[in-house]
């Protein structure tokens, strides 16, 4: 992996069901930040923990998010896969912000609240934990750059807060960087083809309400079909589509796919009835997913080339936040024996 370009950070839990949403919202931009930054991108199996996980489910889950890297185009020799367990100074990092984050910053994390619902005392402590590890995960290797949704700013901004107090505690204000946002493109939160009031989920009971990454040209075609709208034909404009978030929805997966804009895509099939934009949505959904699908499907049926290829990310990640967990020690005060 080259080193003169900034560093960026990402990971995906291994949860199964990847879909058109993670795709679009991380996957594909995955891909192309190859381009501009130097990679790391991590199957974070230790976050995935934080609820209860079938350890052989867990083991196919971490494959198959992988092998989704690499068949979206990821290069694994070029740039890092690796999943977060097999490189230990995610959790010694995580164990040491645990002593520099504070109470009251993990109090006011709204994802946990989301998470644990009415049961946050029956919660994990890895799940009030985890923005602890996600900090590490980022500030293990000095990542400059982080891709994330709107919904994760908060994470980061503690990322930012944990680096700057460890800092400031340590008299050592250039340690570790204030990694930045690469906030993701409009449009990339894709919603359930079943509700478009909530975002397309591995979780949604309904397989219906998703396109998943391995899904065939004959399921996809069903799904869109199948898919919630309402009676009227498209608009004309975007502003016709404010009070129709099934339409919206739609219309929005059709510009992400095509890279194109909502706009731009209702000037072609303004008027039109949904019965010929589906179609039109099926022929490029297949398109773009199909030659992923297909790729994932011959990656699973080798999971010894998928073990391969975490084992030598990890080995790189490991060369990489070594020495800087040694640094991180001799700055904490702690006593090391011979390498």
């Amino acid at each position: 992996m080259t080193t003169h370009k900034p560093l960026v950070f990402s990971g995906v839990q291994p949860t199964g069901n990847l879909h058109l949403g993670n795709y679009l919202g991380a996957i594909r931009n995955f891909v192309r930040l190859q381009q501009s930054y130097s990679c790391l991108y991590c199957v974070v199996d230790m976050h995935a923990i934080t609820v209860w996980q079938e350890p052989a489910a867990l083991r196919s889950a971490t494959r198959e998010v992988a092998s989704a890297f690499i068949a979206a185009g990821v290069d694994p020799k070029a740039h890092i896969i690796f999943n977060q367990s097999q490189v230990p100074q995610h959790a010694e990092l995580a164990w040491i912000f645990n002593c520099v984050a504070r109470i009251g910053w993990l109090n006011r994390m709204t994802q946990f609240k989301d998470k644990a619902g009415s049961n946050r005392e029956k919660a994990s402590v890895g799940l009030y934990a985890y923005p602890n590890l996600m900090a590490a995960d980022i500030l293990a290797y000095r990542a400059t750059h982080v891709p994330i949704g709107e919904d994760q700013t908060q994470h980061l901004e503690l990322a930012r807060d944990i680096a700057q107090k460890f800092n400031t505690d340590y008299s050592a204000p250039d340690f570790f960087p204030q990694p930045e946002a690469l906030l993701q493109p409009e449009g990339a939160r894709i919603m359930s083809l079943k509700d478009g009031s909530k975002k397309m989920s591995k979780s949604d009971p309904s397989d219906l309400s998703r396109i998943n990454l391995n899904d065939d040209a004959d399921m996809i075609a069903k799904k869109i079909r199948k898919a919630r709208t309402d009676p009227e034909p498209l608009p004309a404009t975007a502003e016709g589509l404010k009070e129709r978030p099934e339409a919206r929805n739609l219309v929005g997966i059709y510009a992400a796919l095509s890279d194109t804009r909502a706009e731009d895509v209702l000037r072609e099939f303004a008027g039109a009835e949904f019965s010929r934009f589906k179609g039109q949505l099926t022929d490029l959904c297949v398109e773009k997913l199909g030659p992923i699908g297909a790729e994932m499907k011959r990656l699973t049926a080798d999971p010894a080339y998928v073990e391969t290829v975490l084992a030598d990310g990890a080995a790189r990640a490991r060369a990489i936040a070594q020495p800087i967990l040694a640094d991180v020690y001799d700055v904490v005060g702690f006593i090391r024996g011979p390498a």
